[in-house]
């Protein structure tokens, strides 16, 4: 394993240089195993990271530019996952070591509090669980997450936080803090409700419906929770039957919105994924290289009608876009903090 390669810009993305610091010394590096059930077979690698917050590079699809991501590698296992590919970085295998060997940055609500009260930071949306969920089984055991909301909350500044994860009800009242004083955006992602499905593609997630359960909880507690449903598997998840039944829970969950997204195949995640087709369903691996052929995302015909389609069921459904109200911020006197961001809208 090559920890000098785990840098703010490894080499390769688009946005990085090979020259680029490490995130954090090797000699900083504490291996631990646990022997819990939950955790059989699971690494952990302790670090102590030099920062925390990351400009998303200017190529990316995504509509935020910063993100917090106190771990890497899950233990959700999903076999889509886009993220598998900077296990390569370290070189980690994508594969079962990005289900495994998960690396745990311990000093992150530290380092955030410390962003934060920088000059050179101005206020500026912060998006969690965009790499990977900052709501996976480490976090239950790591508690990473209360610190870093405190720091937002105590610097009034806007975030949101998308995850699977159902322990982010931990957290309840620190999110109810935090949307009193600043923009706190929170989506689900809940792709599908077929329960063979999720048993085979996502095997170290919470089920559907209790993700759906977090929804209502959210919402009962006065913080509007969106669903992302993502992501829409084709010929296995997009059968008209599959997607009525998804919107209709999500509806009757409370969502305040859904938003779908089309599986992408990225280098990392394309080749662990193709494999598990070509096991589980074999039948289906040329429908895919057919869907595919021009790379990572599905065809823009194929996108529009699934958005469409399920646009459609949510109006039938009454679900419609959040509309959240405007920030409330404590301003310290040390500290002037410019005004809130956009909220991150999946819709």
């Amino acid at each position: 394993m090559r920890w000098e390669n785990l840098t703010e810009n490894p080499a390769g993305n688009p946005a990085g240089r090979a020259t680029d610091p490490a995130l954090f010394g090797a000699d900083r590096v504490v291996t631990r195993t646990f022997d819990t059930p939950e955790f059989k077979g699971v690494t952990f690698h302790e670090i102590r990271a030099r920062s925390i917050v990351n400009r998303v590079p200017g190529a990316s699809r995504m509509p935020f530019e910063w993100t917090v991501n106190p771990y890497r590698g899950c233990t959700h296992a999903c076999v889509y996952c886009f993220a598998r590919k900077t296990h390569s970085y370290l070189d980690l295998d994508t594969g079962l070591g990005f289900d495994s060997q998960i690396v745990v940055k311990v000093n992150a609500p530290e380092l955030l509090r410390r962003h934060l009260a920088s000059r050179r930071w101005h206020g500026e949306h912060i998006a969690m669980g965009t790499n990977v969920d900052c709501y996976q089984r480490a976090e239950g055991r790591y508690r990473l997450m209360p610190g870093i909301i405190e720091a937002l909350r105590d610097y009034a500044n806007p975030f949101s936080i998308l995850t699977k994860g159902t322990l982010i009800l931990r957290d309840l009242d620190l999110l109810r803090q935090a949307a009193d004083v600043t923009d706190v955006g929170v989506s689900v992602s809940v792709g599908f409700v077929d329960q063979e499905l999720w048993r085979t593609v996502e095997p170290g997630t919470p089920a559907p419906q209790r993700r759906l359960d977090v929804v209502r909880a959210l919402t009962d507690a006065g913080i509007g929770c969106g669903v992302l449903m993502a992501p829409v598997i084709p010929f296995l998840g997009d059968h008209p039957g599959q997607l009525r039944e998804t919107v209709r829970a999500v509806a009757a969950a409370g969502a305040t919105s859904v938003t779908p997204l089309v599986l992408h195949l990225r280098p990392g995640a394309r080749e662990w994924f193709m494999a598990w087709l070509g096991h589980h369903h074999p039948h289906l691996v040329r429908r895919y290289e057919r869907l595919y052929a021009e790379g990572a995302y599905a065809p823009k015909w194929y996108q529009r009608r699934i958005t469409r389609q399920v646009h459609e069921l949510a109006e039938e459904f009454g679900i419609g876009p959040s509309r959240a109200e405007p920030p409330r911020r404590r301003v310290s006197s040390s500290q002037e903090l410019t005004p809130a961001a956009t909220q991150l809208t999946l819709l």
